[in-house]
């Protein structure tokens, strides 16, 4: 028995608009698209797509969730499907996708190729249209700004400034920009290269515009 979407958007917040359904929606739709074409089983994708930020991804939350929401929804997957009547194995298969997940964490590198779906429909979310859109609508929850004139310290290291504020423009230049680098499948590389092309081409636009000079 498959996870339904109507079952899964309770477990999400319905304003968030950085981790909540609308973005658990985009990766479902693309992780399916990806698992299509690299012949993986769907039915474990949309699973783990449907719950991968179930529990404590919301940027609002407490920053200790945070960093590890992707081990808590590993955890809270297994407590869903186990009630669903799921086997072992393929609930196993399922939290591998999530807790694998995430690009920040190393501990566990994604294994299988419906993990390598995942991996990659999440990050897609970061790029293009809908990545600058994300990243401003982060900043805006942190009360941060979507731009600020990075200082030369931060330029040469990624490092702040004692009084620098993180804008969305640091967030392109310290991790989106690098991030169509990571993807593991053919067809994910794909479509990053369009959508990274145009999330660069935006923030040029951005810093340009905030320098008066277009």
């Amino acid at each position: 028995m498959e996870l339904s979407i109507e079952q899964a958007r309770a477990f999400y917040p319905g304003d968030d608009p950085v981790h909540g359904f609308d973005h658990v929606m985009r990766v479902y739709r693309i992780a399916e698209r990806l698992g299509r074409e690299e012949g993986a089983d769907l039915e474990i994708i949309h699973t783990a797509a449907l719950l991968h930020d179930s529990r404590g991804a919301d940027p609002r939350g407490e920053a200790n969730e945070r960093e590890v929401h992707h081990l808590l929804s590993a955890e809270f997957a297994e407590t869903v499907l186990t009630e669903m009547g799921w086997q072992p194995e393929r609930i196993e298969a399922v939290q591998h996708c999530i807790r694998s997940h995430r690009y920040r964490a190393q501990d566990e590198p994604p294994q299988t190729i419906e993990a390598m779906c995942l991996f990659d429909a999440d990050k897609l979310d970061v790029l293009g249209a809908i990545g600058a859109a994300r990243t401003t609508a982060f900043s805006a929850q942190a009360d941060l700004p979507f731009y600020r004139e990075p200082s030369q310290r931060f330029l040469e290291s990624g490092e702040h400034e004692p009084d620098e504020l993180h804008s969305a423009y640091h967030e392109f230049l310290f991790k989106l920009q690098f991030v169509h680098e990571r993807l593991l499948t053919r067809a994910g590389r794909a479509i990053a290269q369009q959508r990274n092309a145009f999330l660069r081409q935006y923030f040029e636009q951005l810093q340009a515009e905030c320098r008066g000079e277009r």
